[in-house]
């Protein structure tokens, strides 16, 4: 998980810890960055499979997926991975990931070498990452696929977008770690740039973040969450 938004915190890159060899921790929130069990099945299972993909993405039209928190870019490399053996030809992805404190080269080679399924776009995201990554860092990561990490405070970076997503990663840190992330307003913020019929997915199933989501003018729906947690939440802006 990332987003990492307490306001006014001085670093502008992740400062991290490292547990069991290759899982990133991070000090300022006191979390792991996905789930210790499988963070790449968890993507799968939350933010992919709550989002209808691959089914919503069989199309010619460009598909645009966005994130709340890039972390160590975990998410971005195993929807890749899908999209690479699942979308039709022709079809294109923008992948935009918005990040207070981005990680490090060398920070996100060692996370994601954790798994040999992801090393072909693990080689990729890391040869042409940035040195210092800051405003908006553009990226053409293969033909058809563009990542735009937007290095800032959440709810600012959103306030700033105007062309609406079909798709949301919710993967800021744990609620009660980093409430800023789950607010009401940042919610809002979310529903406004999500396309009609579009979808979000998240972890997270606290009781605020559902009603927050539901404020916000999202259907929520409650499933089975993964690695035995017993829920997560993912819904629609409704089409009509």
């Amino acid at each position: 998980m990332a987003d990492h938004n307490p306001e006014n915190a001085p670093q502008t890159e992740a400062v991290l810890d490292w547990h069991d060899g290759d899982m990133p921790y991070s000090r300022a929130f006191d979390d792991h960055f996905y789930c210790r069990s499988d963070g790449r099945l968890e993507c799968g299972h939350v933010f992919l499979a709550g989002n209808e993909l691959p089914a919503r993405w069989q199309r010619k039209a460009p598909f645009r997926i966005a994130e709340l928190g890039f972390g160590t870019g975990l998410n971005l490399c195993e929807t890749w991975r899908q999209w690479r053996g699942t979308a039709p030809e022709g079809a294109s992805l923008h992948f935009t990931s918005f990040e207070r404190f981005p990680m490090a080269r060398a920070d996100i080679a060692r996370a994601l070498a954790h798994w040999p399924e992801i090393e072909h776009e693990r080689t990729i995201l890391t040869e042409k990452w940035p040195d210092a990554p800051a405003g908006h860092v553009e990226i053409d990561l293969a033909p058809g696929v563009h990542l735009t990490l937007v290095c800032g405070a959440a709810l600012e970076s959103l306030g700033n977008e105007t062309m609406p997503f079909d798709a949301w990663f919710l993967d800021g840190f744990a609620p009660a770690r980093n409430p800023d992330m789950w607010s009401a307003e940042l919610m809002a913020a979310v529903f406004r740039l999500t396309v009609p019929g579009g979808r979000f997915g998240t972890y997270a199933a606290a009781g605020f973040v559902r009603r927050n989501l539901a404020a916000a003018g999202f259907t929520v729906e409650r499933r089975p969450g993964f690695a035995g947690k017993r829920e997560m939440l993912c819904g629609e802006r409704p089409a009509a």
